[in-house]
Parts: structure tokens; sequence; C-alpha cells
């Protein structure tokens, strides 16, 4: 904001310099010099009184030091003056080479705190907001209101701006808004979602695409998602943030009183490998003990919470009694190896993901490196935005395994094979299922298994249905299978008896002895 001095003349013209009420002192004095010391000394103290009325006269305030308009509530600038300032910091960041980003700042139930808060209460709290704002940025950063209960940050350009530090900036700014504030006696509490444009020097390489007005409406479609997505929720902006219409779902009126009641639970599907028989591991996947319908898929939960807007509030159950069964397992000494779990495109455009999993791992002491994270294809497809490959790195760095799926019309791409560094590659069902019959489906797997083989990697064949596509795997080389013909997705009560049978009939399989006898 601008300052002003305090106004003397409120039509900004100079005032005068002699005809004014305090140089009335003056006339008896150069009456008296004229009288006493003559005319030199009456010329001298009127020379004297015509310097100090110019040195003291009234000076008007320049045009451009006025103050602009203002948001009569927080005082910050409006909309236009942001826009300016963003079109300036978008000039500097092109000359310069810096990146730069906009961060659009929200109260996440301002309805509420309007009713239960006076006006001036609600003035008061978002220019305590504004405040605590203010303190986590550097000199230059600039703070404006933004549309309803809203702050616009804009960041000045920077050569070492980069999705990490964005993302801690608004961690940091979260944190601080997470205190409570002291209003007129009384302690409110509030939260606040963020949603933010990174402005990178890929795109500061097209001009095209600096256009103040559009990169801040992204700014806008990421913090309305990260509203959505719950208290508290940080979001980077996507192209594919753009509001998808969902067809109705007939599950749709019920997935919220099921979560309330308990009816989603996780399920554990077990896969072994082709060498040797043993469990090699688990994939966690949900499932819905509906009342009438009995027990529903992972394919009729996610179309109802899709078309609720419950997904990520569904992700939060899974990932949740993942970790309990984990915790469980270590405290009873069973070992299943490791747990597999899908993370959506949805989480994980959450640049805070992988540092909430890690927490969640500790919280409930387990290591990352017990999961897995099975990444989809059109996970792979969205490789290129910053959030997801920041949170999929983070993971892999913290131990978690990353398994690349969508292998079932033959060989991925390498780029996301560089890219990601995945544990094992994930053959499709569709293909796993013509096996037994289409020669071609046999040469495709025989050459995603030789690729992983040829670059170390594991392979795992989903939805194994019989005996034959079983053999046919272990045959071509595939290091585990999983599907109906070991086991179908089962609770983890049921898990430990299936477990201590499976391992007994191994136990009583003859094994061969490739050894000499001497």
């Amino acid at each position: 904001m601008h300052s002003a001095r305090p106004r003397v003349n409120g039509h900004g013209k100079p005032g005068p310099i002699l005809l004014r009420r305090e140089m009335i002192a003056f006339l008896p004095a150069c009456a008296l010099a004229l009288l006493w010391v003559g005319v030199e000394g009456f010329v001298i103290l009127a020379l004297t009184a015509t310097l100090v009325g110019w040195a003291t006269r009234p000076l008007s305030i320049p045009e451009e030091e006025r103050d602009l308009p203002c948001d009569p509530v927080s005082g910050l600038p409006l909309h236009d003056e942001a826009l300016d300032i963003w079109a300036d910091f978008l000039v500097e960041a092109r000359e310069r080479g810096r990146p730069t980003a906009c961060l659009v700042i929200g109260l996440d139930a301002p309805d509420q705190l309007r009713r239960a808060l006076y006006h001036r209460e609600y003035a008061a709290l978002l220019r305590a907001m504004h405040d605590r704002i203010a303190l986590n940025l550097r000199i230059g950063d600039r703070v404006t209101r933004w549309e309803d209960a809203r702050f616009l940050v804009l960041l000045k350009p920077t050569p070492r701006l980069d999705l990490e530090g964005v993302i801690q900036l608004a961690g940091r700014v979260q944190e601080s808004l997470a205190d409570p504030f002291l209003i007129e006696g009384r302690a409110i509490s509030a939260s606040a979602h963020i949603g933010f444009r990174l402005i990178g020097r890929d795109l500061l390489n097209s001009p095209s695409a600096l256009i103040p007005e559009t990169l801040l409406s992204q700014a806008r479609q990421a913090a309305d998602f990260a509203r959505r997505s719950g208290p508290g929720s940080l979001r980077a902006f996507s192209g594919a943030m753009r509001q998808k219409k969902t067809p109705p779902n007939p599950l749709a009126g019920e997935l919220s009183d099921a979560i309330e009641e308990g009816q989603i639970k996780v399920f554990f599907a077990p896969r072994i490998s082709t060498d040797t028989g043993e469990i090699a591991g688990l994939e966690a996947v949900p499932r819905w003990l509906h009342r009438s319908r009995g027990i529903l898929t992972e394919t009729e939960i996610v179309a109802a919470s899709e078309a609720t807007g419950l997904a990520e509030r569904v992700c939060e159950i899974i990932f949740f009694e993942t970790l309990v069964a984990l915790r469980d397992f270590a405290r009873s000494g069973d070992e299943f190896g490791r747990v597999s779990l899908s993370l959506t495109l949805r989480q994980l455009r959450d640049p805070k993901l992988a540092e909430r999993i890690t927490w969640d791992c500790d919280r409930f002491d387990v290591t990352p490196d017990r999961m897995g994270v099975i990444v989809a294809q059109d996970t792979v497809d969205c490789l290129g935005e910053g959030a997801v490959a920041h949170n999929l790195h983070r993971l892999h760095a913290a131990g978690a395994s990353l398994e690349l799926a969508g292998f079932s019309a033959g060989p991925g791409p390498d780029e996301a094979i560089r890219k990601l560094s995945p544990r094992c590659l994930r053959i499709g069902a569709p293909l796993v299922a013509k096996l037994d019959h289409d020669p071609e489906a046999q040469r495709l797997v025989s050459a995603i298994v030789g690729m992983a083989e040829t670059i170390g990697l594991g392979t795992l064949a989903e939805g194994v249905s019989g005996l034959t596509e079983h053999a046919m795997l272990a045959q071509l080389g595939c290091t585990e299978v999983q599907g109906p013909a070991i086991a179908a997705p089962m609770p983890s009560a049921a898990l430990r008896d299936w477990a201590a049978q499976h391992r007994r009939k191994l136990a009583a399989t003859p094994q061969l002895d490739l050894g000499g006898t001497g």
C-alpha cells in the first residue's frame, strides 16, 4: 500500500505562503523594527518572515503518492492493482529468466465464521490473517485481497524458486494460520486451503502462455479444487482440474452413510512367487459391505465416490486401515511381505501427500519400505505434472517401492521406467486372460518379462484365474502372480487362516532335490 503525508490542502494545490494565521506574529515585529531600528531592520525582518513562510508553506500531495483504492474490510489492494502487480512480475520473470508463482489462500469455512462473528470481528480476523501471511513472505512479495474470504500472494521472481519451495512456503503459511487468532478477547480458530500456479522456466520460454488473467484464474481453480478436497488442503494447478460431469450413480446417495457406519473395509489379495510358491506380498483393495447388495468391489466404490466428491475420504479409509493392518501383522509376527495399494491421480496431485504418508507411517510405527505404490496408466500419462512427480519421487526416496501398471497391451514407455525406477512391472489382467489361447499375448508377455529381466525388475501378473495361466506365466519367467486362482481378496482375519493353510500345503509338497548325493 502506498503511504501518504498528512493532507493540509484537500484539493492538491499548494497553500498560501504569507496569508496564514501563524504569520500574523510577524506584523507587530515588523512594525517595531521599523520604529526602533529603521528601514534596514524592517527590510531584514520582512525578508526573514518571507523565507520562514515559504519554508513552512503547506505542500500538496503529489498525484502518484495518493492512496489507491483499497478493500474497506482488510485495507489491502483490490483486484485491479493485484493484476497490475502480477503483470509487472511476469514481465520481470520473462526478461530475467526467473520463476515466479501466485497463491490463492482462502478460509475453509467463511460462511460459518461470518455467522459466528460480528462484522468488526470478521474484519479484524481478515487483517490478522494478512499479517500472518505477510510474516512468511520475503521483501518484494505482495499480498492482496482477492474474492470473498481469500487472499492472493504474488511472489517476486527469484532464481531458485521451484515446486518444493512453493510447497514449503504454503506449508508455513498454513501452519501460521492454524494457530488460534485472538480477536477482541475471543480465541478464533480457522483453517485455510491454498491453490497455486508455479511459473517455471519452461513456461517462461512460452511468452504466449504468460497472460496475467489466465494464470491467476488457474491459481483460483487450484484453490477451488483444494477447498473441495477438504480443510487445510493444498493443490498445485493442473490442466486436468477442469470440472468433468459425472454420470448419476445409484449408490451415490448411500456412500456417505456407509462411510459413517464403517461399511467401507480393506481386503487383502495375496500374491505368490512363481519360483517358490511363498507369499510374496499383498494388495490392499476396498470393499463395500453393502446391507442388501452384498460385497461391492472397487469398481462400484470408485464410481460412487467420484459422483459424490467423497473419493479422497474413501482413499483415506483405505490407507488408514492398511497401516493398521501392517502394524497388527508386525505385532503378531505375521510375515506377508510388502503391501501395495493404489494412489489415485487425484491424491497424487496433492503436493503434501508424500509428507503426510511418511508422517502417518511413523505414527503407526510402519516403515515405508513395507509399502508399495501402484502407479496406474493415467498416472504415468501425467508424470509431467510437478506435484505428481514430486510425490512419487519423495515416496520412492522414503523407501516405498513403485509398481508400474498398464502393461496390458505390451511394453510401456521406457521414459516412465527411467523416471520412476519401479521395483516391478504389473502385467494387466486383460493380457493375462488371453495367454492360454492367443500366441500374440504370449509373445507380448514374453517381451515384457524379458525387458524387465534385462533392467533388473520383477514382474507381477494380475487377474490370474486358472492353473493354465499360472503355469504358463511361470514358464515365461513372470516372478509373481495374483488373482482368483491364488485367492480372492479377504479381510485380515481370514488372511491369517488362508496363509497358514497355504504354508501347510507348501510344506507337504515334495521338494525336488537338485543337489548330488555324492
